[in-house]
Formats: C-alpha cells, sequence, structure tokens
C-alpha cells in the first residue's frame, strides 16, 4: 500500500554475505541488536519508509535467511545471488522481483542494524531536490578502508573512490561511502546493465553506477548521516559494539522521557521496550522483547521481563522473572524469586517470594505465599488455576491445575490442592502429625557409635 502523499518507494536489502568472520553456525544477519535480528531491523527500517515492496538478496549457502523473510514477507520476497559476484550482482538479482515496479528503490544492507528510517529518509530529501542519485554518506574519524565521497561543484557528488585505488589527497577526505542509496528502479537497472567486471576482483561493483550517471549528465548528491548510524557488523566484535550503542541510545531516552535508572549502564533493553515516565529501574535489570511498564511501576535489582506487562503503580523484584503474557495489575506486587508465566494478577495482588505461578488469574487483593506452586503442567499438556478475589494461599501449597480457589478462600500452608474450593472456605491438606519420643536422641547415638567404630 503506498503512503498518501509519497512517491512510490521499494527497498532491496542485501543479505548475501558468508559472515564467515562471525564464527557461528547461526547467518550473521539474523544475530540479534536490541532483541531484534539485524535483517528485522532493516526490514523495519525500510517498512518505516513506506517501501513496498521490500525485496531481500539471499545466498544460497543460509537457507534460513531466505525461510526467515519469506515467513516475515511472504513468497517472492526473496532473490537469490548465486554465485556471490559483487554489490552490483547482487542488486542485480533482484531486478526479475521489481519488474513490475515504478518508483524510486532504496538499497541498504542487511548488516548495518543502527540504521533506522530516520536516516535514511534524508536520501529521498535529496531525490525531492533534484538529485537523480542519492548516496548515503558520513564522516568518518577514521576513514581507513572505507570508500571516499569526492565532491564536486557545489553540492554534486564527483566520484565514489575505493581506499586501494584513492590518491594521497583523496585519502584525506573523511566524506565516507555508506553503501546506502536512492534513485528510480528503472535508472538503477539501466545502469547496472552497463557495470562491468573489470576490476581486480573480477566483480560487479554497485558504486560504478555514480560514475556511469555522471557520464548521463545526471545528478548524483549526498545525505549525510551519522558514522553510529551505518556501522557494518562482520564480527562478534563489532556486534557487540553495536549492542552497546543501541543499548546507550535507548537508555538516553528513556531517561529523557523521566524513567529513573540509578544505574542506567547495568539496565538492558530490546528493540520494543515501553517504560512510562515515572517508572524507577534499579540496577541490573533485563528488558526482553515485548516489555510494557506502565507509569509509578519499579523494577527492582536482577529481574528479569520478556513478553509481559507491568500495571501503574506494581512493584517486581527484586531476583524477579515474568515471563511471556504475564500482566501485573495495578499496585500488585512481584517479590524475590517469583516467577510469572501466563498469569493475569489483579490490582493489588501479592506474590512477594518464592513462587512459580504458571497459566492462570490471581485476583484483586489475594495473597500467594512463599513456596506456593500453580502446577500447571502434567507433561502432555497446560492448565489453568484461578486464585480468586481476596484469597490467601498459605505457604508451601501446591495448586494442581486445573483447580480453582473462590474469593475470600483460605488454603492452609503445606496443602496439595487438586479440587475446587469454594469462596470464603478454609480448605487444608495434610496428613497428620507424628511424633515418635526420644526417636532424634537415639539416632545421633547410633550414628555416632558407627562414625567411631569406623
Amino acid at each position: 500500500m503506498d503512503t498518501p502523499g509519497m512517491e512510490r518507494r521499494a527497498a532491496v536489502i542485501l543479505a548475501a554475505g558468508q559472515g564467515t568472520r562471525m564464527r557461528s553456525a547461526t547467518p550473521k544477519v539474523l544475530h540479534p541488536v536490541g532483541g531484534r535480528s539485524m535483517l528485522d531491523r532493516a526490514i523495519d527500517a525500510a517498512q518505516g519508509l513506506g517501501c513496498a515492496p521490500v525485496v531481500v538478496v539471499v545466498g544460497a549457502h543460509s537457507p534460513q535467511v531466505g525461510e526467515h523473510v519469506e515467513r516475515r514477507l511472504g513468497p517472492g520476497s526473496t532473490a537469490l545471488q548465486d554465485p556471490p559476484l559483487g554489490t552490483g550482482h547482487a542488486v542485480r538479482s533482484a531486478e526479475a522481483a521489481l519488474a513490475n515496479f515504478d518508483g524510486d528503490v532504496v538499497i541498504t544492507y542487511a548488516d548495518v542494524p543502527l540504521l533506522d528510517d530516520t536516516a535514511m529518509s534524508a536520501l529521498f530529501s535529496v531525490r525531492a531536490e533534484g538529485a537523480d542519485i542519492a548516496v548515503l554518506g558520513f564522516h568518518a574519524e577514521d576513514p581507513g578502508a572505507y570508500g571516499r565521497l569526492v565532491m564536486g561543484f557545489g553540492d554534486d557528488l564527483a566520484a565514489i573512490v575505493e581506499a586501494k585505488d584513492a590518491t594521497p589527497e583523496q585519502l584525506h577526505i573523511s566524506l565516507c561511502n555508506s553503501g546506502v542509496m536512492a534513485l528510480p528502479a528503472r535508472l538503477l537497472f539501466e545502469l547496472l546493465a552497463e557495470v562491468t567486471n573489470d576490476n581486480a576482483k573480477g566483480e560487479f561493483y554497485l558504486t560504478d553506477i555514480v560514475a556511469l550517471a555522471r557520464a548521463r549528465k545526471l545528478h548524483c548528491r549526498v545525505a549525510v548521516a551519522a558514522e553510529e548510524d551505518v556501522m557494518g557488523v562482520n564480527s562478534q566484535v563489532e556486534l557487540a559494539i553495536a549492542e552497546s550503542i543501541f543499548q546507550t541510545r535507548r537508555r538516553g531516552e528513556l531517561l529523557e522521557a523521566g524513567v529513573s535508572m540509578t544505574a542506567p549502564e547495568t539496565v538492558y533493553l530490546a528493540f520494543d521496550t515501553e517504560v512510562a515516565g515515572g517508572v524507577q529501574i534499579e540496577p541490573n535489570v533485563v528488558f526482553g522483547p515485548g516489555v510494557r511498564v506502565e507509569a509509578g511501576a519499579r523494577i527492582r535489582a536482577f529481574s528479569h521481563l520478556e513478553g509481559c506487562t507491568v500495571r501503574e503503580g506494581a512493584e517486581v523484584g527484586p531476583y524477579a522473572r515474568l515471563r511471556p503474557k504475564a500482566d501485573i495489575g495495578p499496585k500488585a506486587k512481584v517479590g524475590n524469586f517469583v516467577e510469572v508465566k501466563n498469569v493475569t494478577m489483579g490490582a493489588g495482588a501479592k506474590a512477594n517470594h518464592l513462587a512459580y505461578l504458571g497459566d492462570g488469574e490471581v485476583g484483586a487483593k489475594a495473597n500467594i505465599g512463599a513456596g506456593t506452586i500453580f502446577c500447571n503442567y502434567d507433561g502432555f499438556g497446560k492448565a489453568k488455576t484461578t486464585v480468586g478475589e481476596g484469597a490467601f494461599v498459605g505457604s508451601n501449597s501446591s495448586l494442581v491445575a486445573p483447580v480453582s480457589i473462590g474469593a475470600g478462600a483460605y488454603v492452609g500452608s503445606g496443602s496439595v490442592v487438586t479440587k475446587d474450593v469454594s469462596a470464603d472456605a478454609l480448605a487444608f491438606e495434610r496428613s497428620d502429625q507424628i511424633e515418635k519420643p526420644g526417636w532424634a536422641k537415639r539416632f545421633r547415638e547410633a550414628k555416632s557409635a558407627r562414625k567411631d567404630k569406623a
């Protein structure tokens, strides 16, 4: 679907690299940054620009990448580059998929995880100002082996020069090529048809289209991004650096939004973490994907949250674990060493310590005692436990699902509950206590005598 008031846009995402420097069985582009694969982040950015279709160029060596793309974007969303013959050849691999497309194409990369739609939108601003080709550049602190963007008259891009081919004067240029560019689809494939592989590597380079466009008297211009935005990832070291940059940025955004973090450098966030202003986050908290925390909540130290919601004024931790579909109600409390999975806790409900709550509901102001377990799994399937509003479950109780504890009911400590408990009732299940006078003394004496003899 086209975005209203916007020219049609498509994206070609290059994801065919082998990634051997990652030294991992997982394809490079499927490694995560901020809890989301680099490939998905690139697709997110393209879709954020309004690109449709999005075509991902994949290699024959990593079928998992193509499978991942087609699960998300559907059939026909990949193009195979086999064998790999350079970036220009990779983009040409997507030509058939864009045969009926008439609009601009942005070319980007699946291993550039910090590049978002905001940074890339500058390319289309340059296009709107009259550029035939817009190239995304960046000022490098250490240009090193990056290709240099040589500017001509005014703001025209005269050439892209690889470092190994650059003159001493050109090597002093700090404006470098990210490889990301935007131009009309028809022009892209016309120019790529003219690119040759007459070079030392025998490859077809995408950057050659700039020189071919200049020969046609077309305008090539540069949009500038931050160096961090266009950082490529080719190794585990670079992946860790990208993760660190992401975390620093995201923490800063939350602090600016009014979230309180006493040790922000120890808090780890996911790409979609939502935390409202006024939330307090203590040190060493990890947010996996899919977490939303409402205003006034407090997340205490050493807690791990994933796929869950924490409502206004609730308290979680320290040392708590919230798993997917945990929904912690307003002013509810999940304390130390409590694990909650697929359970909704009502307003003011409490599970203060040492409990497992899985697959169920806990009513408002109910109290779950220490050592309580929702026995939700029978080895084949899951069943639900319901604890009614205002109920009290004593310590070290096992609630064997499916089972329901009525509103206001009490469950005695140490009970194994296998039948529903009616509202306001007391239920307990334990054997009679047996006492054998003098047994402990006799036991110790016998053991000591045996030990002395040995």
